[in-house]
């Protein structure tokens, strides 16, 4: 299960079921749960607990240092759940203070040359493309799909089921069921992800109304805000009438009143 040139310290808690792979590294203070496999020269350090049925592919390096100048070599914490899948050359960086962890859920896949930073906050079954760069503080919430190439600002948050195409970079908040376009804008909404979702017409069309009132009425977003306080509204609506009630970086805008169309 264990190949003999693996270097695991004595410490490191690895469950009895776990395979590890030629020349992997486990360092001292991490924690393998059942059932994982560890490829090839992949390197687990730091503070690191890490659940159950993760797949960690060749060269991956999880648990590292921030890239933050203001790091001061403390022992900072990554949080893992379990059955997530880390292709090739990802890197999953532990947080930059004690205070905050980087957290990532359950039945996330990684692809390969992927970056998730420092202190991001991520749901489940997210599936981030080939090279895909999480800034520090980034937060995901559930079900989000982020193409090849996409580029996340520091603390920006991108809400459950939303989608952004193939080299999208955003500096901005991504309401949720949204698709991102180019740099801070949107297309519309991820309808074929709601379909997929479970999300019933009668939601669906709730969301076209919300999405229409907040970033298509020529208002600004604080008197759409206002207005959309009395449209009915089922959860998802909901959610994301309060998500972009919550934003501190602004939102992306809608591509055709973003060019004046």
């Amino acid at each position: 299960m264990i190949h003999p040139t693996a270097i695991i310290h004595a410490n490191a808690q690895v469950d009895p079921t776990v395979e590890v792979g030629p020349c992997a590294v486990i360092d001292e203070h991490v924690t393998l749960g059942a059932d994982c496999v560890v490829g090839p020269h992949a390197f687990l350090t730091g503070h690191t607990v890490i659940g159950a049925g993760n797949r960690i592919h060749a060269g991956c390096v999880i648990g590292d240092e921030p890239q933050d100048l203001k790091y001061k070599n403390e022992p900072t914490r990554l949080r893992i759940g379990d059955n997530n899948v880390f292709r090739e050359h990802v890197t999953v960086h532990r947080s930059n203070k004690m205070e905050a962890d980087t957290v990532i859920g359950s039945h996330n896949l990684f692809m390969a040359h992927s970056h998730v930073g420092h202190n991001v906050i991520m749901g489940n079954y997210n599936i981030l493309a080939n090279g895909v760069l999480l800034a520090g503080h980034v937060t995901l919430e559930d079900r989000v799909f982020l193409s090849g190439n996409c580029l996340l600002h520091q603390f920006v948050r991108v809400g459950s089921l939303a989608i952004m195409q193939g080299g999208a970079k955003i500096s901005k908040d991504l309401p949720p069921f949204t698709v991102a376009v180019e740099c801070n804008l949107m297309c519309g909404l991820n309808i074929i992800g709601m379909r997929r979702a479970g999300m019933g017409p009668e939601l669906r069309l709730e969301l076209k109304t919300l999405y229409r009132e907040l970033f298509r009425s020529g208002r600004n977003l604080r008197e759409s805000l206002a207005a959309a306080q009395s449209l009915v509204m089922g959860e998802p609506a909901r959610q994301m009438l309060e998500f972009v009630g919550a934003s501190k970086r602004g939102v992306c805008s809608d591509v055709g009143w973003d060019s004046g169309e």
